[in-house]
């Protein structure tokens, strides 16, 4: 089964996450064994896109937030625990000086 965003085939999640946010995720996440040069370029860009585009990072947490709701349910159930006893303390029956 193939998967269309568009007229782009997204094959992996990769590719889902890269047309969801416009951007290589290799941008935002960095690659193994990158050059402090290299470091500094790929900040740069991305510092760039993120001046162009103000509202980039809502949409990114709201992709990541309808992931996590997607995938993960459980994280946003929420348990209330029963709170413990109050503990007293007994009087030793000493004075206090």
């Amino acid at each position: 089964m193939r998967a269309y965003i568009g007229r782009h085939l997204a094959a992996t999640d990769n590719d889902f996450v890269e047309l969801a946010l416009g951007t290589p995720v290799e941008l935002w996440l960095g690659v193994p064994g990158e050059s402090d040069e290299e470091r500094a370029a790929r900040l740069a860009a991305a510092a760039d896109i993120l001046a162009d585009d103000p509202t980039m990072p809502d949409r990114v947490s709201r992709v990541a937030a309808e992931a996590i709701e997607a995938y993960a349910p459980e994280l946003y159930a929420v348990a209330v625990l029963p709170r413990p006893a109050a503990r007293r303390r007994k009087n030793p029956g000493g004075v206090a000086a």
